[in-house]
């Protein structure tokens, strides 16, 4: 727990916001962003204050955990090189969903975190056409489709730690307010939520060198495509 905490207090001095590190300062002076500049996430912060269930004493375990899958989420959806990534071991990183087959760092920049996580849906039939094409978006439109689902932010809180570093297993929630509308569905402002595991093996700097996830992905697009949410 001594060298957790001393971690903790590493990330703590990289300039951040509450909840992430790594988005202003003199580590991030030479780092591409994708907008051109660093994020603001005060929308998102809201949402996540007013929804968590969860309030984690800071440089406790679980917090730790939750601040740099935040920042790893952050650096995936903001940054637009691997080498301006801190969370991650760059050189050994592997990311995969349900067992599948596993992404590289570079892999999951070009494919989106959408798109990786949300890709096992393609398959359809003729009377059950998939909800969602991963292969028919990019990056940059499944930000924008999810962006215009969920406008105040899509929060993410961990509910548990099953164990620590370096393997770190985790279960962990998704929610915000379906809003505006998702392909010709129209949404209706209820919460959307979704819950799944993790397990994130992890060096002595709490560098992220493989991540899976573990979850159903359609709990996601069920809710917004159910019968509540009628279609136009």
């Amino acid at each position: 727990m001594e060298e957790i905490a001393s971690s903790v207090k590493d990330l703590e001095l990289e300039k951040g916001d509450e909840y992430r590190s790594f988005l202003h300062g003199d580590t991030e002076k030479d780092t591409v962003w994708r907008l051109g500049e660093a994020p603001e996430y005060d929308l998102v912060n809201r949402t996540f204050r007013s929804g968590r269930t969860k309030d984690w004493k800071p440089g406790s375990l679980e917090e730790t955990v939750q601040h740099l899958v935040k920042t790893w989420e952050m650096e995936l959806t903001h940054k637009t090189r691997i080498k301006d990534f801190k969370s991650i071991d760059a050189e050994n990183f592997s990311f995969s969903v349900n067992g599948g087959k596993a992404m590289t760092g570079e892999e999951l920049l070009r494919t989106g975190s959408y798109n990786a996580l949300l890709a096992s849906l393609e398959h359809g039939g003729a009377n059950n056409p998939p909800l969602y094409k991963s292969s028919q978006e990019t990056f940059e439109s499944s930000h924008e489709i999810f962006r215009g689902v969920f406008p105040n932010g899509f929060a993410w809180e961990v509910l548990e730690v099953f164990s620590g570093p370096p393997t770190v297993a985790f279960k962990w929630r998704h929610w915000g307010k379906m809003e505006g509308s998702f392909k010709e569905h129209n949404l209706n402002g209820k919460t959307a939520e979704m819950f799944g595991i993790a397990i994130a093996e992890v060096n002595d700097e709490l560098k992220i060198g493989r991540l899976e996830v573990f979850y159903d992905p359609s709990q996601l697009l069920t809710q917004l495509t159910c019968p509540y949410n009628p279609k136009r």
